[in-house]
Formats: structure tokens, C-alpha cells, sequence
């Protein structure tokens, strides 16, 4: 038996030629795909996603739609490097690593636009307030629709209400051909995994190789390892849900500072990201570039 301590996400890795090695690293590979979940950028994504969402097993398949996606990248980029030998240059490492970025940007601008109206309607209700124009059979209420929440004032007559249903962005998309469909409500986790795979499959089939030589073996630790990732990716979305569940329609203004939150931190992760794979020494627009899978 052979050993070679290799690092992988800061745990120590030792590989070993004999038949109980494999065995091994498959049923490790489950667990390290569970771990690989908890992955910074990986909870910043899957927040802005089910902010949203009120229902804690909807969360549930946002998560493993996403764990899919990232694991069917895997699978693919993983297997041309184990299977066929493909080396990824510099630059195209560092356009993967680049695109989560701006996942992240767009994920983060997405959540917050779909604030904008609840922050005018705050901002004019407090002017108003401020004015002393108040009016006392008037009150106003922070409603979730999905993925959009309204801040409107309304009285207690019949034609009072300060926004019709039909109106919010995503009323208009649900009610057209897509929205009926239920495939709609898993695209984004799914697309957003299978762009966090690019970014991080080079890195694991490197590191699955060096510790399993053989190619059948190392894609059999790919599929569990994408397997964990599914399972750990549905739990981390039911524990970033749940407070988000138990405040939409307890404590709406709370649920709407978390979103706001989430959208944020996205949009700020993501121009990190951009920046370090972009524009920082070694970085993708550089005349040098230099990556090294993590």
C-alpha cells in the first residue's frame, strides 16, 4: 500500500493502491459531497432562490434541482479530464470561476429589483407620514407573491386595495404558457448548479484522480459524490428556508429585510468573485493569467 496525503477542501486524503482504497473513497466521496453543499457561494446562490418560497418542501426540490445541476456538470467536465484526459487551460478555468461571479451579480439584482416596488411604496408611505398626511381608515401591508413582495396602503372599501394580484412581475409570468409549467419553478436552481459545477469540477476530478488512477472507480466517486451534494444541498436549503417560511406571513417586513439581505450579500459575493478571477494579478483579463483549481 502506497500513501499520499493530498488535500481536498482542508481534509487529509491518503491514497491507496489496494482494493480496499476504492471501497473507500466512494462511500467518503458521499460525505464530501454533502460537505462540498455548504460551500460559501454556494449558500449566498441558493438563498436569493427560496427567499421566496413559503413552503418548506418546495425549498426541499429547489435544492436537489440545483445539487442536480451541479452534479450533471461534474459528471461531464469530470469524466473528460478522468476518462479522456482533457486538460483546462488557464483562461478557461478562470472564465468557470468568472461566470459564478456573475451568477451571483445577476442572482443579487434579480432579488432586489424584486423589492423596488416595496421600497418606493415604503419610502412614499413614510413621506406621506412625514407630511402628516396620514389618514387613519388607511393602513398598509407587506404582502409575498412568490418571489415579489408589495408594500401597498389600502382602506376598508370595497375598491380601496392598492394593487391588483395580476400586476406584480411574476403574476404576469405565472399566468402565461411557462408559468403553467412546472419545470418553470426548477429552472434557475437547476441552471444556477449547473454553473457552480463548471467552477468547481476540474478541481474534483484532479483531485479524485491523483487519489483513484482508475477511471471506472473515479467516476463511480463522481456520481456519489455528486449524490451527497443532492442530499446535502436539500438540507441546506431547508435550514436557509425555514426562517424565511416562518416569517412570510408572520412577520412580513422581517421576511423582507432577509430577502433584501440575501440579495445583497449575492450581488457583493458576486463582484468579489469577479473581481479575484477577472481583474486581480493572474486574473482572466490579465496578459498572465494563472488558476489553480480549489
Amino acid at each position: 500500500m502506497t500513501q499520499h496525503v493530498l488535500p481536498a477542501g482542508g481534509i487529509q486524503l491518503t491514497r491507496m493502491d489496494t482494493a480496499v482504497g476504492p471501497v473507500s473513497f466512494l462511500i467518503l466521496g458521499f460525505f464530501l459531497g454533502m460537505r462540498h453543499a455548504t460551500d460559501a457561494d454556494h449558500v449566498v446562490a441558493i438563498a436569493t432562490i427560496v427567499g421566496g418560497q413559503p413552503s418548506l418542501r418546495r425549498s426541499a426540490m429547489i435544492g436537489a434541482a440545483w445539487g442536480i445541476g451541479h452534479t450533471i456538470t461534474v459528471m461531464a467536465v469530470g469524466a473528460a479530464i478522468i476518462v479522456l484526459g482533457v486538460v483546462i487551460p488557464p483562461r478557461l478555468g478562470l472564465s468557470m470561476e468568472f461566470a459564478v461571479g456573475i451568477m451571483l451579480i445577476l442572482l443579487g439584482v434579480l432579488t432586489l429589483t424584486g423589492m423596488g416596488g416595496a421600497i418606493g411604496a415604503a419610502i412614499a408611505m413614510r413621506a406621506d407620514h412625514d407630511r402628516g398626511e396620514s389618514n387613519p381608515d388607511l393602513h398598509d401591508h407587506v404582502h409575498a407573491h412568490g418571489d415579489y413582495v408589495h408594500v401597498h396602503t389600502h382602506g376598508h372599501g370595497a375598491h380601496d386595495h392598492g394593487h391588483h394580484a395580476d400586476r406584480t412581475p411574476l403574476a404576469r409570468l405565472d399566468v402565461s404558457a411557462v408559468g403553467g409549467l412546472m419545470l418553470y419553478r426548477w429552472l434557475r436552481p437547476f441552471a444556477v448548479g449547473l454553473v457552480h459545477g463548471l467552477a468547481g469540477s476540474a478541481a474534483i476530478a484532479l483531485m479524485v484522480l491523483a487519489i483513484i488512477p482508475d477511471p471506472i472507480w473515479a467516476t463511480g466517486y463522481l456520481f456519489l459524490f455528486g449524490l451527497g451534494t443532492i442530499g446535502g444541498m436539500m438540507l441546506i436549503t431547508l435550514a436557509i428556508a425555514l426562517p424565511f417560511a416562518l416569517t412570510s406571513a408572520s412577520l412580513p417586513r422581517f421576511n423582507w429585510h432577509l430577502r433584501v439581505t440575501s440579495g445583497l450579500v449575492s450581488f457583493v459575493f458576486g463582484l468579489v468573485l469577479v473581481y479575484a478571477n477577472g481583474f486581480a494579478d493572474g486574473g482572466l483579463f490579465t496578459d498572465h493569467p494563472v488558476w489553480e483549481p480549489h
